[in-house]
């Protein structure tokens, strides 16, 4: 396994606004750059906002991205152009079909796009057949870390027992709406208990958004926090995931 840093992005979104998050992707890889960072990674549906569709299909088809958008071709060519790896959350279109999904782009090219298999993602009963969930987990290696991909409530769904893949690093991207006091006063301590038995490591990321979600990282290791990013505060996290595996 190589040494890498990873970055995980406690940043806002603005729902529906895929010009604007676009850009913050953008400037938050140029800061992880900065940093030092070989991946920077974002929260669950951050390049539209999770509370981007309105469960019309006919608008919400339009909001959802194919793989070869325009916004997504411009992520990989910045990732090209700054040398920085990217993980993020977007709602995916192909065919007709809508995904929660979360695509990670290594050197520029699409290394993985995993589609979450929990329902929570929608208002499952407002949709029909458009909308949609993935089927199978995704494992990968990133730099030889064997890597996986859980999607929020994918680790309390009935369907988390397809996650026990034996990787060394789980990616959590999340969207939660949880007060700063209800997370500090316990919630957080239940997010670590219950990625325990997937990996050694679990990074999990959470965007920030006015009135809902207050943000925050955290990496959890054998059901503790290891390192955190409060809720309300916009940054970066920095991880150092061998250090912390030695450690």
């Amino acid at each position: 396994m190589q040494d890498i840093t990873v970055a995980l992005a406690s940043k806002p979104f603005v729902n529906g606004d895929i010009g604007a998050n676009l850009t913050a992707v953008l400037a938050a890889m140029a800061e992880g750059t900065a940093l030092g960072a070989d991946l920077v990674c974002f929260g669950e549906a951050f390049l539209q906002g999770f509370d981007s569709l309105c469960w019309n299909y006919a608008a919400d088809r339009d909001m959802a991205q194919t793989r070869d958008s325009e916004p997504i071709c411009r992520i990989r060519e910045a990732s090209l152009q700054l040398g920085v790896d990217v993980l993020f959350g977007f709602l995916e279109r192909e065919g007709e079909a809508l995904y929660s999904s979360c695509m990670l782009v290594e050197k520029g090219e699409i290394a993985c796009c995993y589609r979450r298999m929990s329902r929570g993602w929608k208002e499952y009963r407002r949709t029909d057949g458009h909308y949609r969930e993935g089927e199978a987990t995704a494992l990968f290696d990133y730099r030889g870390w064997k890597c996986s991909i859980a999607l929020c409530g994918d680790l309390w769904d009935t369907t988390q027992d397809s996650f026990r893949l034996g990787e060394n690093l789980l990616f959590w991207p999340v969207y939660c709406g949880y007060s700063p006091e209800e997370w500090l006063g316990g919630t957080l301590a239940e997010y670590a208990a219950q990625c325990r038995d997937f990996a050694p490591l679990t990074l999990m990321i959470n965007s920030l958004c006015d009135g809902d979600s207050h943000g925050g990282c955290a990496a959890f290791q054998a059901g503790r926090v290891a390192a955190l990013l409060p809720p309300g505060r916009e940054g970066l996290l920095t991880v150092h995931p061998l250090a912390l595996m030695k450690g």
